[in-house]
């Protein structure tokens, strides 16, 4: 008769410090996204899943917690759901029944998201991807969800655009064209300035599921740059995003700012208490460094603020 192993994980520590995050991750599992009167999309999502441990216990039992982890994924994405951060919700709130030492369990998903539209000078039909951002966390008082997106677009420094408007200026005068041609040629004709490529992130985070449409969320952040980009694109195309670009020059600080307004527009109904994360970090073309801004805000401030 064989002997039962100990259990070392369920055994107290030498070190008796309680642990935030305990988990796994690089989990992935299929997701099917339902839409109404269309068929299902298949994501290929990635998961991080956490408990916390409390300072009398050593360990989380990680091989047989993964069991608990993967029997909890699959509950959660075996039906077809419309909204992904349920999926994290359903699934943090299955860990924390499963586990009788934890009080918090969070759930983090990743994926790829790709939607159909055109480009939008030659009408050519095209792709463009953004990676779903999706989270809850469930302890006993409730279940927080969060949802948003990560996309890429294109910035232009208005720095370096207004070097070069001075340097047309300039020039112009020398040639003795009227200031008032001059002033309207340099309106009607952006100068060049060194671009980026930004990468916008933008969630909203709120007590059981967000009350916005992923597929708005994707669109204001990716208004929020100096011009959006697409995978296809013909002469034409370029031609419009360049000129759309340099038309719109934002630092990255503008970008940030463009983000708040954007979800204060388009979502007038969504819960003061919401919780906003924006970020912009561009990759700087000129230097060796990028740039980054951030803001977290209840979006009770952020209305506040975009009206003044």
């Amino acid at each position: 008769m064989s002997q039962q192993l100990p259990d070392v994980q369920a055994s107290s520590p030498d070190v008796t410090v309680g642990l935030n995050r305990v988990g796994v991750t690089g989990v992935e599992k299929l997701v099917k996204l339902g839409r109404r009167d269309r068929d299902p999309i298949v994501l290929m999502a990635e998961f991080e899943v956490f408990v916390d441990l409390p300072s009398w216990r050593k360990g989380a039992d990680m091989s047989r917690n993964m069991e608990v982890i993967d029997e909890t994924l699959e509950t959660a994405v075996s039906e077809e759901a419309y909204r992904v951060e349920d999926v994290c919700g359903d699934a943090a709130e299955l860990l924390l029944e499963k586990h009788d030492y934890t009080t918090k369990a969070e759930v983090r998903m990743e994926a790829e998201y790709v939607t159909r539209e055109s480009t939008p000078a030659s009408e050519m039909p095209t792709q463009s991807t953004a990676d779903i951002i999706a989270s809850a966390t469930a302890t006993e008082d409730g279940t927080s969800e969060e949802i948003g997106a990560r996309v890429t677009g294109m910035t232009v420094c208005p720095c370096s655009q207004g070097m070069s408007a001075s340097r047309a200026r300039e020039t112009l005068q020398q040639l003795d064209v009227d200031g008032d041609v001059i002033e309207e040629f340099l309106e009607t004709n952006p100068q060049a300035g060194h671009s980026q490529r930004g990468h916008a992130t933008l969630t909203v985070e709120s007590d059981g599921a967000p009350e916005v449409d992923l597929n708005e969320l994707i669109k204001v952040a990716r208004d929020s740059m100096s011009a959006r980009i697409y995978n296809l694109a013909k002469r034409p195309d370029e031609d419009h995003m360049t000129y759309e670009a340099h038309k719109d020059a934002k630092f990255v600080e503008d970008c940030v700012r463009a983000l708040a307004e954007g979800v204060v527009e388009t979502f007038p109904d969504l819960s003061d208490d919401a919780i906003v994360t924006m970020k912009q970090s561009n990759d700087e073309s000129i230097h060796q460094h990028n740039a980054h801004a951030e803001r977290v805000a209840q979006l009770a401030d952020l209305r506040k603020e975009v009206s003044e």
